[in-house]
């Protein structure tokens, strides 16, 4: 088994029997508000559950829907707000597609931090906070790296405000 699906496969195990919403207090069954702005009509899930896809079922589409930048307490911070698509797609390498996206919108993100907290939210957020409306990345968090990063629930620094 390889070493990141064991490293998965045994942080599943840990963190989200216990775990809330990467940078939220609320419990991971809260609903709230999705974005609004995706209108396709996603194509049916044709790989069962736990396995992975050999075809991309969103091969073409958008994972990122748009990007915006904001000022909070602490200092700049990014909002990432997904497609369905991306909420949705489980097929390997669709992480970096949609860095690739964030990055394209938005190229001063591009940075160590900024991406383990991307990826951190890519794997942990949309399983434990599936309609979360947006992913909220800080520049000013500190580069940990991404098992540090995932073990600060994404938010290595301390909480977000």
């Amino acid at each position: 088994m390889p070493v990141q699906v064991r490293t998965t496969a045994l942080l599943c195990a840990v963190i989200l029997p216990t775990a809330t919403a990467c940078g939220s207090d609320a419990p991971a069954t809260e609903p709230t508000a999705a974005p609004t702005t995706m209108s396709a009509t996603l194509p049916p899930a044709t790989t069962p559950p736990g396995t992975v896809p050999t075809v991309d079922p969103y091969a073409g589409m958008p994972l990122i829907d748009h990007v915006g930048w904001t000022e909070a307490v602490d200092g700049p911070r990014l909002l990432v707000y997904p497609t369905q698509a991306g909420r949705h797609t489980t097929f390997p390498g669709t992480d970096e597609r949609a860095w690739q996206e964030v990055i394209a919108q938005s190229p001063d993100a591009d940075t160590p931090g900024m991406r383990d907290q991307f990826v951190c939210h890519w794997a942990w957020a949309r399983l434990v906070q599936p309609d979360k409306p947006s992913w909220n990345l800080e520049p000013w968090r500190p580069a940990v790296g991404y098992q540090a990063t995932v073990e600060a629930r994404c938010n290595p620094g301390g909480p977000e405000r």
